[in-house]
């Protein structure tokens, strides 16, 4: 296992491009399956989400080809397996995706109950309900979802809340189906649209006609294609951040300010510098930050995987920022090493007259130890020993520790290399002191 050392105090400075984002290449993969052709993603990352989906993938019998240039190419032909195993299914929430496909080749999928994130119950409820409303019946054996349909019929269907997960696992599964499906409170993720368009090439029939609504004609068959895989936003995040936090200046080549608006705002509120231009966007600090709150939210909001990060630029900001968490009711690991590493930072629970309607988690998952909300106010950091938990808290983690005072040694890399392609090479090129060395 490797570590991180990483002395703080550099302001980064330089270029820097995206991967392809995290949140769709996965299931690119997964809806590639449909077709006995080949597909070929090009712009995938080189990160463990991608690796196991095509462990899973070459378990069931197919084939990836993670090939050079980031360019994979994935054939469903030779699937022959309709279950997953344990080993390499409960490691990522992905194994839902499977679904769709295996149902349309068998008539059943049988999928271990799947793991992921340690940030909260990530309610896969909201996978199988819409499963279940397409015809499918669902039942629990030995830790597994056996899943079993002779084929599935379109249908009406509300999610009763904001589900990213949720609405690509039914686009998927819907594409398919018999007649036509409307999904009404879709999720408007740029990652969702990333799948339709992908799904649309191999000849499905989805459209969004209005911003939370999702038409899906069903179509008997899917074919081969080619496409290019969306950039990723929660790295140029993580860039701009960076850049922010360590007084630096970094254009982030391929950043999109249409999925940034609502971290654009956030930035411009706090006094932090940034420029659109025609190849991304160039963020740099130019004078003392102020506190900005921000409460995290479905797109178009604030979204949820960039919280952390902005706790931690908020350290380097002058007041008291708070930062409210709705989409998730357990995601605040950070600040209890905020706080070891001598931030200003405490936990509450904010009054709310409405949870059910503002909090996106369900709230039989929430518990008395659990905060939604912090205080953060601006301290100098100093360097820390500490284990990664998940990706976006080792990414902040990174990040503070870029700032921090000291050598700062950081264990469970694993977690970031899940979710970022090479994020120590990229951060030394523009200029960082970050090592990976054997724990």
């Amino acid at each position: 296992m490797d570590k991180f050392l990483i002395t703080g105090g550099i302001p980064l400075k330089g270029e820097v491009s995206l991967c392809g984002a995290k949140n769709s290449g996965f299931k690119l993969m997964i809806a590639s399956l449909y077709s006995d052709e080949p597909c070929t993603i090009h712009n995938f990352s080189k990160i463990g989400d991608i690796v196991s989906t095509a462990d899973i993938i070459k378990e069931l019998g197919g084939e990836v080809e993670l090939g050079q240039n980031h360019i994979m190419k994935v054939v469903g032909r030779g699937i022959k397996k309709q279950s997953i195993s344990d080993t390499i299914g409960r490691l990522s929430r992905a194994s839902t995706y499977f679904i769709g496909p295996l149902l349309h080749r068998f008539g059943k999928a049988i999928i271990p109950i799947p793991g992921g994130c340690k940030i909260g119950k990530r309610p896969v409820d909201r996978h199988l309900e819409g499963i279940k409303a397409l015809g499918a019946k669902i039942e629990i054996e030995n830790d597994y979802y056996v899943i079993s349909a002779k084929k599935l019929e379109g249908t009406d269907f509300v999610f009763p809340k904001n589900t990213h997960g949720g609405t690509d696992v039914m686009i998927i599964a819907a594409a398919v189906a018999e007649g036509k499906t409307v999904l009404e409170n879709a999720a408007q993720e740029p990652e969702v649209d990333d799948l339709i368009s992908f799904l649309n090439l191999m000849g499905a029939k989805i459209r969004r006609e209005e911003p939370r609504t999702i038409v899906i004609d069903g179509v008997e068959k899917l074919y081969g294609t080619d496409y290019t895989v969306m950039f990723d936003r929660n790295e140029a995040v993580t860039f701009a951040c960076a850049a922010l936090a360590t007084k630096g200046d970094v254009f982030v080549r391929q950043a999109d300010p249409k999925n940034l608006a609502s971290f654009l705002e956030a930035v411009q509120k706090t006094g932090g510098g940034y420029e659109v231009e025609n190849r991304g966007i160039r963020f740099y600090y130019k004078k003392p930050l102020k506190a900005y709150n921000i409460t995290t939210g479905p797109y178009p909001g604030f979204m949820t995987d960039w919280m952390s990060l902005w706790g931690i630029l908020m350290t380097q900001a002058k007041g008291e920022s708070i930062i409210h968490e709705t989409i998730f009711e357990n995601r605040f690991a950070f600040i209890n090493v905020l706080k070891k590493m001598g931030a200003d930072a405490e936990l509450f629970n904010p009054k709310v007259d409405s949870p059910e309607d503002l909090y996106n988690f369900n709230l039989e998952d929430d518990k008395p130890e659990y905060f939604h909300a912090a205080k953060i106010k601006g301290t100098p950091l100093k360097a820390v020993k500490e284990e990664i938990t998940d990706v976006r808290t080792g990414a902040s983690l990174i990040l503070a520790s870029l700032i921090a005072e000291g050598e700062s040694e950081l264990l469970g890399i694993e977690h970031v290399d899940r979710g970022y392609e090479d994020l120590d090479k990229r951060l030394r090129d523009l200029g960082a002191n970050i090592k990976r060395v054997r724990a």
